[in-house]
């Protein structure tokens, strides 16, 4: 299979994006996470757009090992010093020269003939190659520009010392397969040991599906931003190119480096720093992209993920699906969550549940935990489980935290107290006193599961003892709470 190079621009055409600055620690952090992820090339700035930019460069020239670490200049000498400048520090390092070949870019930006920017593109390129032995050129608007005028570009330039070339689909001009036969015609002149890369815009929303298509007619390196960041509508997102490659590998009999499992922590990582949410349907790393909710979607993926998941959630870093639960949720589902957090009922039980759960969900977007507790005990089951009444937390100057805790187990209620070195610690330490039982804490985690001010937090606990592991679920808008819920419904099931 043929490799396909990865050239992640969320540093550079992703702080592009409006209203997104990042500080240069911010890129650094980003940087490491790509390197860590198996990123080829990190184009980590445009250093003659500001000092800042030079600082984020130089920063992560002198830290990042295994990847290359990539500038972007104008075909200006003086972009270029300033590119080296920072990315001589770099154990790879690599120039990206760029000018604009289009009739229209020419003529309205540039101001200058076509002989001009030949003479312009070739210079600049020998000039960088002067510096270093890894040169990228870029041709601007590539897509709108005649294509003589381009082949006579891209051999000068690679004449001149380039070893990539990359073609720009800069406004998001055309459509797949316009965009795959372009990228054939370019491939069957370039040499063969020139890297050809395509750089593709969505504002028609169609930039995955031209790399995708500039891969299948030879391109072996695809310019990309995590969660699909830049210009305007955006650049083609890595998370989408390098899972489509992964999935449909006897599509594209290609294959990247990536390890995918670090996608959902890098997206929210990314998020975090720009401000810019990720839409909750958004392919792969939406909130939306393994979460099921219709009756007969989740009555397949709980049989067999594979009826409706192409993809393993694993593999780009979930702990696994999610089926949430709404109004077009079956039994089958609501069954699955109450096991989760320690019921376990009868058929006719079940049926009296489900009917009282349907109600409810026509009038909330979400059944959560609480909801289900709250159906149970309309119903008067006779489940000996604990539930939260309330809790208190006191975090003092040391940094250790107080936590009290009420729980109540059918009639009788529990009260437990302790201290623990955050409040996490002590909230669980807290519920282990107020049930005078103890258990193994072997995993943890809390995440988003909405967005905005009044998101809802996720928590999963996993607990063991004499052997065994309990898995518990909880989640509210207060984290801490949901941390409670999930401790609380771990030992639920360990009891059950």
């Amino acid at each position: 299979m043929r490799r396909i190079y990865i050239f992640d621009t969320t540093l550079r055409d992703g702080e592009q994006t409006p209203r997104v600055t990042l500080e240069p620690q911010e890129k650094l952090r980003i940087a490491r996470q790509l390197e860590e992820m198996g990123v080829d090339v990190i184009e980590a700035g445009f250093p003659i757009a500001s000092p800042g930019d030079v600082e984020a460069v130089t920063i992560i020239s002198k830290e990042i090992k295994n990847s290359t670490v990539c500038g972007l200049a104008r075909s200006v000498k003086k972009d270029i010093d300033v590119a080296w400048s920072a990315l001589q520090y770099a154990r790879k390092p690599r120039i990206h020269v760029f000018i604009a070949t289009s009739e229209i870019h020419m003529k309205y930006k540039l101001k200058k003939t076509k002989e001009e920017v030949l003479e312009q593109a070739v210079e600049s390129v020998r000039y960088a190659r002067s510096f270093c032995d890894d040169v990228e050129f870029s041709a601007e608007d590539a897509t709108r520009s005649d294509p003589e005028f381009l082949k006579e570009v891209f051999l000068g330039v690679i004449d001149a010392g380039a070893t990539v070339i990359n073609v720009p689909d800069t406004v998001g001009y055309c459509i797949p397969n316009e965009f795959g036969n372009f990228i054939a015609q370019i491939k069957s002149y370039l040499p063969e040991d020139i890297i050809l890369s395509i750089h593709c815009h969505n504002d028609l929303g169609l930039a995955t599906a031209n790399s995708l298509l500039g891969v299948l007619n030879g391109a072996n390196q695809v310019e990309v931003a995590v969660n699909g960041l830049g210009e305007r509508a955006g650049n083609a997102a890595l998370e989408e190119v390098v899972m489509a490659i992964r999935t449909r590998k006897d599509a594209f009999d290609a294959y990247t480096n990536l390890n995918t499992e670090y996608i959902i922590n890098l997206s929210r990582l990314v998020s975090g720093f720009t401000g810019i949410p990720v839409q909750p349907n958004k392919a792969i790393v939406g909130i939306n992209a393994f979460a099921h909710e219709a009756g007969i979607h989740q009555d397949g993926v709980l049989k067999e993920r594979s009826t409706y998941e192409i993809m393993n959630p694993k593999d780009i870093g979930l702990d696994s699906s999610e089926i949430v639960l709404g109004k077009h949720s079956g039994r089958h589902a609501l069954n699955e969550r109450l096991k989760q957090l320690g019921y376990s009922l009868s058929e006719e039980e079940l049926m009296k549940v489900f009917e009282k759960f349907k109600v409810l969900a026509d009038e909330k977007r979400e059944i959560l935990d609480r909801d289900l507790i709250t159906l149970l005990e309309e119903k008067k089951l006779e489940i000996p489980v604990y539930r939260l009444i309330n809790m208190e937390i006191t975090t003092r100057s040391d940094n250790s935290s107080y936590a009290v805790v009420n729980l109540e187990r059918g009639e009788e209620t529990f009260h437990g107290e302790a201290e623990g070195d955050g409040p996490v610690e002590a909230l669980f330490n807290a519920i282990e006193k107020a049930v005078e039982m103890h258990f193994e804490l072997i995993d943890f985690s809390l995440k988003s599961v909405t967005t905005g001010k009044d998101a809802l937090g996720e928590s999963l606990v996993k607990l063991k003892k004499n052997g065994e592991i309990f898995t518990g679920r909880g989640t509210s808008k207060n984290v801490l709470e949901a941390s409670a819920i999930a401790y609380i419904n771990a030992i639920n099931r360990a009891l059950v």
